[in-house]
């Protein structure tokens, strides 16, 4: 990874929201709202790497999103290969590495075997990351960590005595990666929602009024400068 001015976040997280009320305010199915929302995420890559941003975590889908009516799910998963076949020369052309975390297995097989096409395909990028959240939920990320240390206490590899914070973020779904400095909510709401609840704990957060397929690189620029504003303190006191 390459250094960067302190300003610029190196890992930005980003929850995706207002979709659906971007769609019904046109009067348009939800899943219009959802491929409209595709291109912001085009834009954002775009800004984002010639910010020097190196990492960027997307809130796709949650675990709790299976909970949605039918048509929509099924539009989402099929959206998805179709986005990842019609974007995978732009990842390869700024030499970006595509991941996912989240509970994979739950993804429909057409969708799972595009994803980890693309993955492959780009595994070997070390510049730039895009991570998408699949199926993913905070605490069944940090549940899933719980049950790994418990196996490996289970079997003796590791004492209970042993266990501490560095040891549940090494069994997280992403263990290398390092915590985002800023999140990213768009549609005016303020609230987590499950996302990246170890991860985020001395994130800076940004709220953004737009519904996401409205956030372009002006609110990705105002998001950008509210953060370098920012003193981050990790919990201790900046010298005067």
């Amino acid at each position: 990874m390459s250094a960067q001015s302190a300003s610029i976040p190196r890992h930005i997280a980003v929850i995706m929201d207002g979709n659906g009320r971007w769609a019904k305010q046109r009067g348009l199915p939800r899943i219009k709202g959802h491929e409209a929302g595709a291109e912001s995420v085009k834009v954002l890559m775009k800004s984002a790497r010639e910010a020097g941003v190196e990492i960027v975590t997307l809130y796709a889908f949650s675990v709790e999103n299976w909970t949605r009516p039918q048509d929509e799910v099924s539009g989402l998963m099929n959206l998805l290969p179709r986005m990842l076949s019609k974007h995978e020369k732009i990842l390869h052309q700024n030499e970006t590495r595509l991941r996912a975390i989240g509970r994979l297995d739950q993804l429909p097989p057409k969708t799972r075997k595009e994803l980890d096409r693309v993955m492959a395909a780009t595994e070997h990028y070390t510049t730039r990351q895009l991570v998408l959240a699949l199926s993913y939920g905070g605490r069944a990320e940090i549940t899933d960590a719980m049950k790994s240390i418990a196996e490996k206490v289970k079997s003796g590899e590791l004492s209970p005595e042993d266990i501490e914070d560095q040891t549940i973020s090494d069994h997280l779904y992403a263990a290398d990666l390092p915590d985002p400095d800023l999140m990213i909510r768009t549609s005016g709401e303020h609230r987590l929602s499950n996302f990246l609840l170890w991860q985020l704990s001395y994130a800076e957060f940004y709220f953004a009024p737009e519904f996401w397929p409205d956030f372009r690189e002006e609110a990705f620029g105002k998001a950008l400068t509210e953060y370098g504003r920012r003193q981050r303190r990790f919990g201790g006191v900046n010298a005067c």
